[in-house]
């Protein structure tokens, strides 16, 4: 099992190699040829997510309202207590500031590939309207972009595997609601390894509850995302508040050192990239920013492609809200929340542990279990999402009825990904969420000019009805 993780990490780095200067030159390239556009429209992006300009009428499936929550339930996740708990513990409070600079950049990435997504939707094999980076290259480009629509199914649905959430959700009812009161883990061992009996039967009640909402389809994953999401958003905010309030004489220290560490990566314990510790940070953080919101991925523009819209610019100016809820909001809390409490120093601690010794440190009574809740919401909102990308890019490669048993093959990874180790599940998504931006990038520098002209058409109308 060593041996496979080491393999997978080796491959990981060695594929963000080329994909992180994909993401961070294509990001920058968007900003600057929008001429920063999406940024002033920000209030009116905001005024869309509040349903001023929705249209019932339009051809799609679910609302854009829905849309977006669909997306940020699999952002806004798990990946936001633990994913960034990992970024820390290995790269120290510099991390942080490369995950900021990923996620402005990842704005503009985000406009420029969910509004594509919804200019250039095409219908699956029962004729229902369908959006996403591998039907933007279907419809759009010639047939020699083909093999890369094909390379994005394949790895979504490896990278929507519910593997990482089932994980930590696990790991969090083990060392928050199981070991506090006396109940300790049984193991077998099978082959020489040894496996959680505890941990195989919480997977399966996971996977139980999940199939209640998924087998639904999209529509019924939007509506309990469009509920989950702003509670899920709300309970975190107010515990890391609490947090923050009682620890504030450490914030403006910490706030100084998240900025120095990013350049001096002083608490870096990873490997150099391109020669040097630094290198090694910015990979780490732009790695982890990409993990947790996804901008350039593509699984963004999967949701919002299914939006009931007739103005593709307003679906990718609700698609850039994401990385700023996500990462410059909800990362930040559970990041300066760990910071601040100095949990982050503890030697070994890592992921969701590492985030429940902050709110233990914190909140002595009651923390725990406020995180085991946040943890639970998080992690069932993005198995949801994340079940819906995986079954729209097999049922793009091979149609819709037949692709139902991914639904089935999905939960049953949920038990997989409750045994298994958390180095090696980041991994393997990483690999796969490296080769999904491929396509997604590339499709979206290739048609940036049709975008660019569709938003000029589209704030053109938008200012001669305030004339």
């Amino acid at each position: 099992m060593e041996a496979l993780n080491t393999f997978l990490s080796d491959t990981a780095s060695l594929i963000w190699w080329p994909v992180l200067f994909l993401i961070i030159g294509g990001g920058l390239f968007f900003l600057f040829y929008s001429g920063f556009i999406q940024y002033k429209y920000f209030i009116h992006a905001v005024n869309i997510l509040r349903g001023k300009y929705e249209d019932p009428n339009a051809p799609g499936q679910i609302s854009p309202y829905r849309a977006l929550s669909t997306a940020l339930a699999s952002t806004v996740g798990i990946g936001n207590l633990s994913g960034v708990a990992a970024a820390i513990a290995l790269g120290g409070p510099g991390a942080l500031f490369w995950m900021w600079v990923t996620s402005i950049i990842g704005m503009s990435t985000n406009f420029f590939t969910s509004a594509l997504s919804s200019m250039y939707r095409g219908k699956d094999s029962e004729g229902e309207i369908q959006g996403g980076p591998m039907y933007v290259i279907r419809e759009v480009l010639s047939k020699g972009w083909q093999p890369l629509a094909v390379l994005f199914c394949i790895c979504t649905m490896v990278g929507s595997l519910p593997i990482f959430q089932a994980n930590q959700l696990t790991q969090a009812l083990v060392d928050i609601g199981l070991k506090p009161n006396g109940i300790e883990e049984s193991f077998i061992t099978i082959g020489g390894a040894s496996i959680s009996i505890t941990k195989l039967i919480i997977g399966f009640f996971i996977a139980v509850i999940s199939s209640l909402v998924i087998v639904g389809g999209i529509k019924r994953i939007g509506s309990w995302a469009g509920r989950m999401v702003p509670i899920m958003i709300v309970l975190h905010f107010i515990s890391v508040m609490v947090i923050l309030v009682l620890f504030a004489d450490k914030i403006p220290y910490y706030a100084k050192l998240v900025f120095t560490d990013a350049f001096a990566a002083n608490h870096y314990q990873g490997s150099p990239f391109m020669g040097g510790v630094v290198g090694g940070i910015i990979m780490l953080g732009v790695r982890r920013a990409t993990f947790s919101n996804e901008a350039g991925i593509g699984t963004a523009p999967m949701a919002m492609g299914a939006a009931k819209s007739n103005e593709p610019i307003q679906e990718g100016l609700l698609s850039m809200l994401s990385p700023v809820i996500d990462t410059l909001i909800s990362c930040s809390l559970t990041a300066f929340a760990i910071l601040v409490t100095d949990a982050w120093l503890v030697p070994g601690a890592t992921g969701i542990t590492l985030t429940s010794l902050a709110y233990r440190a914190a909140l002595p009574v009651g923390g725990d279990y406020v995180l085991l809740l946040c943890t639970f919401i998080f992690a069932i909102s993005a198995l949801f999402s994340y079940s819906y990308y995986g079954r729209k890019a097999l049922t793009f490669l091979i149609g819709y009825k037949r692709s139902v048993w991914y639904d089935y093959f999905y939960l049953s990874t949920i038990m997989l990904g409750a045994i298994a180790s958390m180095d090696l599940v980041l991994n393997l998504i990483d690999i796969a969420f490296a080769l999904m931006a491929i396509p997604t990038m590339l499709s979206a520098i290739k048609l940036a000019p049709n975008v660019m002209k569709e938003a000029r058409v589209y704030f053109a109308k938008l200012k001669s009805k305030k004339a």
